[in-house]
């Protein structure tokens, strides 16, 4: 059985992708076959896509891609499964988050003890795809740094995938949330729930009078350095991004030598993977706490657009892309 995906086999610009067949993948032992409904192009997906940062290449392959097909999170339908297989059965709808690639395609194969899960009534494949990797590597986050109800907490992107569900999911949590935002999408930020909006495109967010127990950047865009006077006794700051010359992993080392002196430091959570925390994100989604903002839907035969459009940092949410139409 043949299906439909984005392929590329170098490294380089969006235009490099292109729709074409190659061979369906089966469900193995304890494996779901996914027809895949909806999927997202990410930022994650934009740096593979170029190779860039370098160092992905370690995990992606030196000269050319090892990955057929991009995408790491995406919903569909449970189209067969291997044997063993108890925990989910044929017909169910589901979404999952899954950094191995392979989601920019009609058929994906996973483990059913990977980040799946049963995908609420009434949500639709859209709005569960857009949920799966700004809302797991949010929680991931914020569990990491150990947030808890009454922090004060400073959201730099709220607009991004990342930095709007960390808006929601910390607003569920009980934080008390400042977060920045552009100006045209200022009323977006407000609504998802922060208290305060800050309109980083014409104020300096760092000088903005408050100090927080977290400042996370969702889109890895300030550092350590300029955000320190932000963060109160002990506080802690957080980045996606690996920051110039990598600064951002080589400053968490010192993070427990900092936290018993009582000073700033920063952290950088490997975030986990686990079928909890997708279904977590269902819970959110099925109670009214989360809801992706999602920026525009693309059909798969626009798969180069919307990489486009993830490349000019102007997106607000999530590009999804409608595989099955």
């Amino acid at each position: 059985m043949g299906m439909r995906a984005a392929l590329h086999s170098a490294y380089g610009p969006p235009e490099l992708l292109r729709v074409g067949e190659v061979p369906a993948p089966l469900a193995g032992e304890g494996e779901l076959l996914i027809c895949v409904h909806c999927t997202t192009a990410s930022r994650t997906d934009a740096g593979f896509l170029r190779g860039r940062p370098f160092v992905s290449r370690f995990f992606s392959g030196f000269l050319r891609p090892r990955h057929v097909a991009l995408g790491c999170d995406f919903a569909g339908e449970v189209a067969a499964v291997g044997r063993g297989v108890t925990r989910f059965a044929v017909g169910d709808r589901v979404f999952a988050f899954d950094d191995r690639f392979g989601a920019h395609a009609e058929y994906k194969v996973l483990h059913q003890d990977r980040a799946v899960a049963r995908i609420p009534a009434d949500v639709p494949y859209e709005v569960a795809a857009a949920s799966t990797e700004g809302g797991h590597y949010a929680l991931c986050y914020i569990r990491a740094a150990g947030i808890e109800r009454g922090d004060r907490v400073l959201v730099h992107g709220a607009t991004g995938a990342i930095g709007s569900a960390a808006v929601q999911l910390l607003v569920h949590l009980g934080a008390d949330v400042v977060a920045t935002s552009t100006t045209r999408d200022s009323a977006l930020v407000a609504s998802l729930g922060a208290r305060r909006v800050v309109d980083h495109e014409h104020t300096d967010f760092t000088a903005c009078g408050e100090q927080f127990k977290v400042v996370f950047d969702a889109v890895g865009k300030s550092s350590f350095a300029a955000c320190r006077p932000l963060l109160a006794k002990r506080g802690i700051y957080l980045s996606t991004d690996l920051g110039r010359w990598g600064q951002n992993p080589l400053l968490a080392l010192l993070g427990p030598l900092l936290r018993r002196v009582g000073a700033r430091r920063v952290m950088f959570p490997i975030p986990r993977h686990s079928s909890e925390i997708i279904e977590y994100l269902a819970d959110r989604l099925a109670n009214g706490d989360f809801t992706p903002v999602i920026d525009r839907v693309h059909p798969l035969d626009e798969i180069v657009e919307a990489f486009r459009r993830v490349e000019t940092g102007q997106k607000t949410g999530n590009v999804v892309i409608r595989v099955r139409t």
